[in-house]
């Protein structure tokens, strides 16, 4: 998958590539166990400085999207779909709050539908 920044972008750097990689991984083009670039040479490819990159792939990893397997590389983690798996953690961390409030269902997906939209 071929990375793209946006230097007239708002949205920093780290983020944009951090963004495209969870892009692709739930598109598929990204499939699990695909190697990442290494910092350094996506670094050059892009000419952005690699602790930029580095600090990407690191919240890419703390969030079980990718992993690191020493100095084999970089790959998109094998463990499922993270990105859905966090969803549902938030999901049911919202249902379990919203219940504690006493808020309706119907209310409470009001209240999603509008903050997806803000």
């Amino acid at each position: 998958m071929p990375f793209r920044i946006e230097p007239t972008s708002g949205v920093a750097v780290f983020e944009q590539l951090r963004t495209q990689v969870i892009d692709g991984v739930r598109e598929g083009s990204m499939p699990t166990g695909a190697k990442l670039p290494t910092v350094r040479g996506l670094a050059d490819e892009l000419g952005i400085a690699p602790n930029t990159v580095a600090k990407a792939y690191r919240l890419l990893e703390a969030d079980g999207v990718i992993e690191t397997r020493g100095r084999a590389g970089t790959f998109v983690s094998a463990h499922g779909d993270a990105i859905e798996q966090q969803a549902q953690r938030a999901a049911a961390a919202y249902a379990d709050r919203i219940r504690e409030l006493g808020v309706p269902a119907d209310e409470a997906l009001e209240l999603v539908a509008a903050a997806l939209r803000a």
